[in-house]
């Protein structure tokens, strides 16, 4: 079975901010859909801190009904974690998002700051597979341009317009919406990739340097795989870019999951000191 064929295992967060190290769950979603079998769980998390005005302008979710609605952060983050480990070790299905290092990073860092399992434990050695839908569209279509001033060229709506796929604004940055959508791109790049070019639509083929090819046949292992190679040769292409105007910008090329850094000691801090 080809690897857009089996079950896929969505995943998206909606958070406080965009600062994996500091920043904070507010609702997050887990959506495993094909291979025969259907879950779907959406979560809304009391992050513990104020939600800045700018995130609540994303996702709609302020700091009072995040309070009064929600489950403990702690809570969420264990249930979220170990739904992943289920679909993901148990059943074997890739987690799928649209630039989930992100997602998958925080959600690291969350269970880190509670003293929970993280989620690459809780998998026991097995292998964990990720799809990306950021990174695979990148490759397959290198030069797209920006639709417009507000709307770039790899935002997940324009992916969805790419792909023939419907968008709703106003369900747009719910977690469970935009979940749903990465999956259903990354079921479009896999169906493109094992489908004969002369049967891509018009609009795919009036693109230049198509390399849907390159997913064609792949093991999940190897798709995951070559995406931490895509995800290198990307952020440093980024990173080249953003120096013509900036020369101590730098791009982090980890992917899925950014490195943990253990927090250094403050060696300064006497011995026997109170906490």
């Amino acid at each position: 079975m080809t690897w857009h064929l089996g079950h896929l295992c969505a995943f998206d967060t909606e958070t406080t901010g965009v600062d994996v190290e500091s920043d904070r769950i507010v609702s997050a979603a887990v959506h495993a859909v094909g291979g025969g079998d259907q879950y779907g769980h959406e979560w809304l998390a009391d992050p513990g801190v104020e939600i800045p005005a700018e995130a609540t302008a994303v996702h709609h979710i302020t700091t009072e009904h995040a309070r009064e609605h929600g489950d403990s952060a702690e809570l969420v983050v264990d249930q979220v974690a170990e739904a992943l480990a289920q679909w993901a070790g148990e059943v074997g299905a890739p987690i799928v998002g649209h630039n989930i290092a992100f997602d998958l990073t925080l959600l690291d860092r969350e269970c880190r700051r509670y003293g929970l399992v993280t989620l690459q434990d809780r998998m026991l050695g097995r292998p964990l597979h990720v799809i990306d839908t950021r990174v695979l569209d990148q490759h397959a279509v290198p030069y797209r341009r920006r639709v417009s001033e507000s709307q770039g060229a790899r935002q997940l709506i324009t992916l969805a317009q790419f792909y023939d796929l419907p968008w709703d604004d106003d369900a747009a940055h719910g977690c469970s919406y935009d979940a749903l959508v990465a999956a259903r791109v990354a079921y479009r790049i896999g169906q493109l990739a094992h489908t004969r070019r002369r049967h891509w639509p018009e609009h795919v083929l009036a693109e230049r340097r198509l390399r849907f090819e390159s997913f064609r046949d792949l093991p999940l292992a190897d798709l995951h795989a070559l995406q931490v190679e895509l995800a290198a040769e990307q952020a440093a292409g980024l990173q080249k870019h953003l120096r013509k105007t900036n020369p101590d910008a730098v791009v982090d090329p980890s992917w899925p999951l950014r490195p943990w850094i253990e927090p250094a000691v403050d060696s300064t801090e006497p011995e026997g000191a109170p906490a």
